[in-house]
């Protein structure tokens, strides 16, 4: 008996050991995601696209090794990108409308992919630019990401060594940015390698400030540029030199990325995506399309996607139709096989019946395009922006206005256009209240390029820099202006207030009110370092340079949950000008 019950026993323990085994299995058999964005990429930016000027190796293997799409498009300008992929759904609706003073605000109700996937068992992480918005729960760790680290706004004053976020908390970084940030999302995956994770890399080059290490510079500048925009009179060649150099810098880096999947042996169940945000941000080649950055023509939206799972993704296809940035988050969760549900109605449909082949390409479907004036539509080979038609079958490069042989096309799609953008004004919410007083996350930074200028009659109070990103408050000459936030209190409490200053001259002080409430300080040290170097190539044009400044600690004041101004005022100027300004922090005491 004793013989029977030990095998009964060793029968059990084979079965438990064989269902864990396959539990595990099932586990390690869900894809990992790297999903990688870059900043003001063109499409023509890529060695793969046929541009000679720039050698892309390691990104053209995503490629050759996956699948791209012949084409893909995206919205004019970054943030609203960010926010219609992180969602599914066209930026309007998410309440990003803009890539400053609070526009770039994606709304807390709003579910990402991230948030999808972490439900999912996921282990979840983003490094680099962000810029839909900073404080929680815009930011990264509230919008499902478990790890961040990068920075949460556009425009960003330096790249070598600067200050970032890491979940919460101001740290400096190592090195060249990009570099960096490839140092944090291969420790990521290397951390999470026994569980399947999602790793979001979006790049903030080639944005400009146009700052790269010499080696990539030198090597773009010695092969010299043999292919030029087509608007070549407004290309500047520095500007070109520079962005393809950091471009390569950006392959490169790619090129680690993939090997350590490859070292890890998570290829083979890892999904690698290869994207970018918008057009190119100069006049270079780009494939003779027409527009740039900013605009809603083709070379304005459309940019390149690249898309690797080996044995699931055919190698070396090319899909045809129309796809776009709100087609990622249906596509990523119907890949991974997790679901969707949770999420507002999406705009986007998923890819993987084109990309596995159920399908011969993307579904015919209507497409839209807007940013501030610049907007179009899409429908098959057609595209109607600007009162004008074009069939890009036959002119890609928007030569041949067709609208007087279309009319009733022209009609129909500018009537949709119309209908549509009336549509998304609906969701512009232009009263973004900035949150602070969440206790998993007590600290409040209100940066500068979030708050509101109120200039008296002959002030010259201004930001440091025409973006107002990454910049702070300057040139305050006079008691007449002030500055406000608009503030959402979530917590009642007792908070700690500090003000990040730089001042030539002690003894300027300041009064801050909030529905009643109010606390006043006075500036005692003289603080007033220089810039900080800063290695350009080309001369900045929006961007702010960058300063150290220090932490004015004013007290504790009472704050009562509720919506209000955050006003600033000087009551005292010793010198010319009152103090620059930085931030104001709150952080719930409790």
């Amino acid at each position: 008996m004793k013989y029977l019950r030990n095998q009964h026993l060793l029968c059990l323990l084979t079965l438990l050991t064989a269902f864990c085994t396959n539990e595990q299995v099932n586990a390690q058999t869900r894809p990992n995601i790297v999903f990688i964005l870059t900043d003001d990429q063109g499409w023509g930016d890529l060695s793969i696209h046929g541009n000679v000027n720039v050698s892309t190796p390691n990104i053209d293997r995503i490629g050759r090794e996956g699948a791209r799409f012949s084409r893909f498009y995206v919205a004019p300008l970054c943030a609203p990108t960010r926010a219609g992929l992180l969602t599914g759904r066209y930026h309007y609706r998410t309440g990003v409308w803009g890539v400053s003073s609070s526009k770039e605000f994606m709304n807390p109700d709003e579910v990402t992919f991230a948030d999808m996937f972490k439900k999912a068992g996921y282990a979840t992480g983003a490094f680099g630019k962000w810029h839909n918005g900073s404080q929680y729960p815009y930011h990264p760790n509230g919008r499902g990401f478990d790890e961040f680290y990068g920075f949460l706004s556009g425009h960003y004053a330096n790249y070598f060594n600067t200050m970032l976020d890491h979940n919460g908390k101001a740290v400096r970084s190592n090195g060249y940015i990009t570099d960096d940030l490839t140092d944090k999302a291969i420790a990521f995956i290397e951390k999470n390698r026994a569980q399947p994770f999602v790793c979001y890399v979006p790049y903030n080059a080639p944005h400009s400030p146009f700052q790269v290490p010499d080696k990539y510079y030198d090597r773009v500048k010695a092969r010299g540029v043999k292919m030029f925009g087509k608007n070549k009179s407004g290309e500047e060649l520095e500007v070109t030199i520079s962005a393809l150099a950091m471009c390569e810098n950006i392959d490169e880096n790619v090129g680690r990325i993939l090997s350590k999947l490859d070292q890890l042996k998570l290829s083979e169940n890892t999904i690698v995506i290869y994207m970018t945000d918008n057009g190119p941000n100069s006049w270079r080649w780009n494939g003779d399309m027409k527009g740039r950055k900013g605009m809603a023509d083709e070379g304005g939206v459309r940019v390149p996607f690249l898309i690797r799972w080996p044995g699931k993704i055919a190698a070396g296809k090319v899909v045809g139709g129309n796809a776009a940035y709100i087609d990622l988050l249906p596509t990523l969760t119907d890949l991974a096989g997790i679901s969707s549900k949770g999420s507002k109605p999406l705009d986007g449909i998923s890819l993987k019946p084109a990309l596995t082949g159920k399908i011969p390409q993307v579904p015919e479907r209507v497409l839209f395009t807007s940013i501030n004036k610049s907007s179009s539509i899409r429908k098959g080979n057609y595209l109607f922006s600007g009162g004008s038609l074009f069939d890009l079958s036959k002119d890609s490069t928007q030569q041949n206005d067709i609208a007087s042989k279309e009319p009733e096309l022209t009609g129909t799609l500018s009537a949709a256009l119309e209908n549509w953008q009336s549509e998304m004004s609906k969701s512009i919410d232009t009263a973004r209240w900035l949150p602070v007083g969440y206790r998993q996350f007590p600290k409040a930074v209100l940066p500068s390029q979030d708050a509101v200028l109120h200039r008296s009659k002959n002030s010259t109070l201004s930001y440091s820099a025409s973006a107002p990103n990454s910049s702070w408050i300057a040139n305050w000459n006079d008691l007449e202006s002030y500055v406000t936030w608009n503030v959402a209190v979530n917590t009642s409490g007792k908070y700690k207030v500090n003000i990040y200053y730089t001042s030539p001259e002690p003894g300027d002080a300041f009064t801050l009110t909030f529905n009643q409430k109010s606390i006043s300080g006075k500036i005692r040290d003289v603080f007033d370092p220089p810039l900080i170097e800063s290695p350009d190539r080309v001369k900045r044009q929006a961007e702010s340079y960058e300063k150290e400044f220090k932490t004015l600690e004013v007290g504790e004041v009472d704050l009562q949950k509720g919506r209000g101004v955050l006003k600033l005022v000087a009551t005292d100027i010793q010198g010319e000008k009152f103090a620059d300004i930085r931030a104001v922090e709150l952080i719930l005491v409790k």
